[in-house]
């Protein structure tokens, strides 16, 4: 009796679960409109992206570096390009790739920190001109930067006259101008702020802290994704300033990355695309490398548990 009784639920299990494969088996056009579009979209917009990058490699690994034997598959591999920029025989590349790390460092670490304590400040107190202030910054986040450039030229050119350090054609003298955007990231740390308790502020003044020390050592901690993300922002905008830069630096051995292939293709667009693309190449290295860097702190961190009710 139980013999018979196991092929006959087997059978029935067996119909059961093909029904539910049936059940579950969706037409081609309506998968296509709920989520194959995706897709096709997706491929659409890596091979959109992908192009430029593919053909910037391509055109630094051909030996003639022309454009007009470049193509988005190089038939000759050659590392010439490479070895003419490093070697300098176009110019100081590799002094010109210091003064860019410098400069980025520099400049990022300092506009993420003021725009911490702005972001702050606006966030956690209330004061006369509070509302004025956030609108102003932000008018000035939309004001074109282009506009700016003879009133930055002509300060940077006016303190160089009392401190030669700073003046035209300094490194130091091109940080400073570029400081100009230093709290550009308010508004983005801010709404970080503001998803966080207060309840954190007030326990830890309530132990003796000072406010001081409620940003270092209470939020500064749970800030770290954002912190992670702007500093990457940062970096990135100004690794890839060339108007201000060309306008100040005109020595060659205080130029940027941008400013000095920039200058180095210029001379002849048609023979020099190989080296060009080659430092192009070669800038990427270090945003990448920051990206993978913190992409731990971008990805993770977060203040869940920091509350208890």
């Amino acid at each position: 009796m139980s013999t018979s009784s196991q092929p006959v639920s087997r059978s029935a299990s067996n119909s059961s679960e093909d029904s539910v494969v049936i059940e579950n088996h969706m037409p081609f056009s309506r998968w296509f409109r709920e989520i194959g579009w995706r897709h096709v979209v997706g491929v659409i917009a890596l091979v959109f992206g992908a192009f430029p990058v593919l053909y910037v490699i391509s055109a630094s690994l051909n030996p003639l570096g022309t454009v007009a034997s470049t193509g988005l598959i190089p038939t000759k591999v050659s590392l010439v390009n490479y070895q003419n920029l490093l070697s300098g025989a176009r110019g100081p590349f590799l002094r010109w790739y210091l003064n860019t790390i410098i400069i980025c460092t520099v400049v990022a670490t300092a506009q993420v920190f003021l725009s911490l304590l702005g972001a702050y400040a606006f966030s956690r107190f209330r004061f006369a001109g509070r509302r004025g202030g956030l609108l102003a910054l932000l008018l000035i986040m939309m004001f074109p930067a282009i506009l700016s450039m003879i009133a930055i030229y002509t300060m940077i050119s006016q303190i160089g006259q009392v401190v030669p350090a700073f003046g035209l054609n300094t490194l130091a003298g091109y940080s400073l101008a570029l400081m100009g955007g230093a709290l550009g990231q308010v508004w983005l740390i801010k709404g970080t702020f503001d998803t966080i308790p207060r309840e954190l502020d007030e326990a830890a003044i309530i132990d003796g802290c000072t406010h001081w020390q409620v940003f270092r050592i209470i939020l500064l901690p749970t800030l770290k994704p954002i912190i992670a993300t702007t500093f990457l922002l940062a970096f990135v905008g100004v690794i890839s300033e060339f108007l201000l830069g060309s306008i100040i630096l005109t020595d060659n051995s205080q130029k940027t990355l941008a400013v000095g292939l920039y200058g180095m293709l210029v001379g002849d667009r048609s023979n020099n695309l190989g080296i060009f693309a080659a430092g192009a190449v070669l800038t990427m290295a270090p945003v990448i490398a920051l990206f993978q860097y913190l992409q731990r702190y971008i990805v993770g961190g977060s203040i869940s548990g920091a509350v208890k009710g």
